[in-house]
């Protein structure tokens, strides 16, 4: 795999082994050469390596991680956002909505998470339009992702079935981290109906913005691997910042097969 500059480790994102090359490959912008001296650039790398990482955030969300002072993280997004690989927008609010306008966030762009993607995503959509048009259509694309899916559930299945039912959630989220999806787990607007299972990158967003498919098929396999039905709330495919998965609290102490329970919202923002 290909290492880049993102990120105080220097370490690219993990490769997907079915769609892409998620090596790192790029920097962020072009700083002129006498930026390289007072290391402007590197820190510019970290600020949209936060972004990936955590997802949408404000200014003094990216101070606070990256022990900078705002008017520093300000300078940096100026310039990110010059160069197209951030955007400014208003934080979207999931649940109850409080009192004042929403918090300006700053997003990275198409181009931003290009950046840190060495893309397959042409041959990978002339395949499985291939296979729709030669092999059973948007059926025989959905069979594709199920079978991708189950060609990576051994390592999910023992990270969540070792620890207890209230844990699984952020034991998945691990385990998606590993495999470069910069997944978290929180606390829903409401905690005592659940939790937000938030993938801050998907390797094959590009990828499914046309086949939905592949949205649906990880979504099922949550609901399966959890024991409950979840609940796909937001995208990356659909232009959200973050891939958002509602789940719900349960009862249930043992997983059990659920291979359909979110098939009607998986993969889709039904905002």
């Amino acid at each position: 795999m290909t290492h880049g500059t993102f990120g105080p480790s220097g370490r690219g994102l993990p490769g997907s082994k079915e769609l892409r090359n998620n090596g790192v490959v790029k920097n962020v912008g072009e700083a002129p050469h006498e930026e390289l001296a007072t290391g402007e650039r590197s820190t510019r790398n970290r600020v949209a390596r936060s972004i990936l990482d955590h997802g949408p955030s404000t200014v003094a969300e990216l101070a606070g991680r990256l022990g900078l002072t705002q008017a520093a993280v300000r300078r940096h997004l100026d310039a990110l956002v010059t160069d197209g690989v951030v955007e400014a927008r208003d934080r979207r609010v999931y649940g109850t909505r409080t009192r004042g306008r929403p918090a300006k966030v700053f997003a990275l762009t198409d181009c931003g998470r290009d950046a840190f993607d060495q893309s397959y995503d042409k041959l990978a959509v002339d395949a499985l339009r291939w296979i729709a048009e030669r092999e059973g259509g948007e059926q025989a694309v959905a069979a594709f992702a199920r079978a991708r899916i189950a060609a990576q559930a051994g390592t999910y299945r023992k990270a969540v079935e070792g620890v207890a039912p209230e844990r699984r959630t952020e034991a998945l989220a691990r385990a998606l981290s590993a495999d470069g999806y910069a997944a978290t787990a929180r606390s829903a607007p409401r905690p005592q109906q659940g939790e937000q299972l938030c993938q801050h990158h998907c390797p094959v967003a590009h990828v499914a913005e046309q086949f939905p498919q592949l949205c649906e098929a990880e979504t099922e396999f949550f609901a399966e691997l959890l024991g409950t039905h979840v609940q796909r709330l937001a995208t990356i495919a659909h232009g959200d910042g973050v891939c958002t998965t509602f789940i719900p609290k349960t009862s249930t102490t043992t997983p059990t097969k659920t291979h359909n329970a979110s098939a009607s919202t998986a993969g889709r923002n039904p905002a």
